[in-house]
C-alpha cells in the first residue's frame, strides 16, 4: 500500500493512478466523499443543519455553499466532519477488503487527509510508503480555479487549516515532481518507483 500526500490541486489523483497501474486500486476519498454528500440521507441532514441553500438546483448537495459556511463556523465545521470522516472511513474499509479479495498487487491511497486524520482512521501505519507531490503553489491555485470553480487564493486559505506542505513532504519516503506536463508526471513517478524499489505495476 502506497500513501499519496501533496498540496491540493498538486496532481496526487494523477500520480495515485500512474503509481497503481493497470492492475492496482487507487482508493480516491474524494469520490468516496462525493458518494456521501450525493445520498439521499445525507442531504437531508445537509438541509437541516444548513438550510435549503446547502442543495443546488440540480438536486446535487451545494459544496461550495457549505465550504463558505464551516470556514466561518468552527461549530459547522466540526458537525460536518463529525459525519463525513466515518462514512468515508466505512468506505475506505470495503474498498481495502475488495482490493484484497482481488489481490490486488498495489493499493493507493489518495486521502487529502491522511497524516491529519492518521490517529482516527489508522491507515499510514499500513502504508509500505508514503510519497509527496510537488508542484508549484501558483499552478495548484490556477488548476483549482480552472477545474474546481475556486476563486483565486482559497487553495491557500484551505491549506492553513491543514498540516504544512514542509512537515507532509518531511513525511514521505520519496518526492514525484510534477512541474511538467503527463510524459514527464509519468518518468517522474517511474523514478521513484525504482528509487522505492517498487515492481513495476504493470503486467
Amino acid at each position: 500500500m502506497i500513501g499519496v500526500l501533496g498540496g491540493i490541486a498538486s496532481g496526487k489523483s494523477a500520480v495515485a493512478a500512474l503509481l497503481a497501474g493497470p492492475r492496482g486500486r487507487v482508493i480516491d476519498a474524494d469520490r468516496l466523499v462525493d458518494e456521501v454528500y450525493h445520498s439521499p440521507e445525507f442531504q437531508a441532514e445537509l438541509r437541516r443543519e444548513f438550510g435549503a441553500n446547502a442543495i443546488a438546483s440540480d438536486g446535487r448537495a451545494n459544496r461550495a455553499a457549505i465550504a463558505t459556511a464551516i470556514f466561518a463556523d468552527a461549530t459547522k465545521r466540526t458537525w460536518l466532519e463529525g459525519r463525513i470522516h466515518p462514512a468515508v472511513r466505512a468506505r475506505i474499509a470495503d474498498e481495502l477488503a475488495a482490493a484484497e479479495r482481488e489481490h490486488a498487487p498495489r493499493v493507493v491511497l489518495d486521502v487529502p487527509l491522511l497524516l491529519e486524520n492518521a490517529a482516527a482512521h489508522g491507515l499510514v501505519e499500513r502504508c509500505a510508503r508514503l510519497v509527496f507531490v510537488d508542484s508549484a503553489p501558483e499552478e495548484r491555485d490556477r488548476r483549482a480555479v480552472a477545474a474546481r470553480g475556486w476563486k483565486p487564493g482559497e487553495v491557500a486559505r484551505r491549506e492553513a487549516a491543514q498540516l504544512p506542505l514542509n512537515e507532509k513532504r518531511r513525511r514521505a519516503d520519496a518526492v514525484v515532481l510534477n512541474f511538467a506536463g503527463r510524459d514527464e508526471l509519468a518518468r517522474e513517478v517511474a523514478r521513484v518507483e525504482r528509487e522505492l524499489g517498487l515492481a513495476s505495476p504493470t503486467p
